[in-house]
Parts: structure tokens; sequence; C-alpha cells
């Protein structure tokens, strides 16, 4: 199983180096995107484990994911880093764990990754999405409830994967996470191309 989904994963790799290169031309002319991938995650649940392993794997296998404890470094402003990377990158993975709805942080950047209209692939680690719910302490606005809400919802209602770390086999679950990554992007880049020939084709009539 696991040599068959780390060859699945290496197929959809060359795939998506194929796609790109068929748009190298246009591509060349663009500053080079800041990253690929985006995991929004909580950091005391996940950034050791899953977070942290599916940074690193995708980083092996060639693309550029973003992980604020390995994209960012002491003095850097939060927001003034994570924006440009949600507002660059073509994928956003959102691991949902025990504490996740805790944390401003994670919401913000959710709700961000849905305003830009960003694919998103849900992880639901160690919580069912029913125990998912966005908390009101009394310190965050309604407009901003209501936002949180709603790029929760979204995400919920997202096909996704499932993990319980206490019994799952880590190999298999990095493995599935790197190749729904894989086929995402290289449905994008594809979806990309097209757009991008229509309308140079609607250009010349």
């Amino acid at each position: 199983m696991q040599q068959s989904c780390s060859s699945s994963a290496k197929n959809l790799c060359r795939k998506l180096v194929q796609v790109r290169t068929r748009n190298s031309i246009q591509a060349a002319a663009k500053t080079r995107p800041i990253c690929d991938v985006f995991i929004n995650h909580r950091g005391i649940d996940t950034k050791r484990t899953i977070a942290g392993l599916l940074h690193d794997h995708l980083f092996r296998l060639g693309l550029r994911p973003f992980l604020d404890s390995r994209n960012m470094k002491p003095g850097d402003r939060l927001f003034g880093k994570i924006k440009p990377a949600i507002g660059d990158c073509k994928l956003g993975v959102a691991i949902f764990s025990p504490n996740y709805c805790e944390s401003y942080f994670c919401l913000q950047e959710l709700a961000l990754l849905m305003e830009n209209k960003k694919r998103v692939i849900p992880v639901f680690c160690d919580v069912k999405p029913s125990q998912l719910q966005v908390m009101d302490y009394g310190i965050r606005s309604g407009e901003q409830l209501q936002m949180f809400k709603w790029a929760l919802e979204e995400a919920k209602y997202t096909v996704g994967l499932t993990f319980d770390t206490s019994k799952g086999d880590w190999s298999e679950f990095l493995n599935s996470a790197t190749e729904a990554v894989f086929k995402n992007l290289v449905e994008l880049e594809a979806e990309s191309s097209n757009r991008r020939s229509t309308y140079i084709l609607q250009g010349r009539e």
C-alpha cells in the first residue's frame, strides 16, 4: 500500500511538472510564487507532527509549502508574511485539531483562504467535523464571528481526510495527504492553463 501511494504521488508530481512546463513561457514573466501550498494548523496540536511532516515531505518532492515555523523568523510580523503567502498560494491544507477553534489566528487564516477563493483540503486530526465550533468569548466582533463561522462551515462541508494519531498509520496517511495535494495542484494548473488559452483565443477574435 505504501509503495503504491508513493508511486502515485511521484506520477502526479511528474504530471504537475509537465503542466507547468507547458505554461513556462507565461510563468517566466511572473514573479516566483511565495508558496504552492499554505498549511493552516494549530501549532500546539500539530506543528511537531502532521503539519511539520507534511511540510517537509512536500518540500522534498519539490513543492513550496508554507508553514509558519519553517518560513518565518523572529521579528517577522505574523500577517506581514502570512497574508501574501495565502494570496499567492494555489492550495490550502487546513489541519483541524481539538484546539483549532480556540485560535484567532487559525480562524483568521482559514477565513483569508476562503475569501481569496482558494481550494482547501481539510484534514480532521483527532476531531470530528461536528465538534468544530467557533466560540464567542466576548472579544470578537459580530462581523468577525460571522466570517469565522462561514469559513469553518465551508471547510467542514468539503471532502477531506481524517486521521487518528493514536491508532492511524502515519506513513499511509502522509502518502494519502501528499497524493491529495498533488491531484488538486494538477487540476488547478490544468484549469489555469485552459483559462489562459481561452483568453488568448478570445483576444485574437
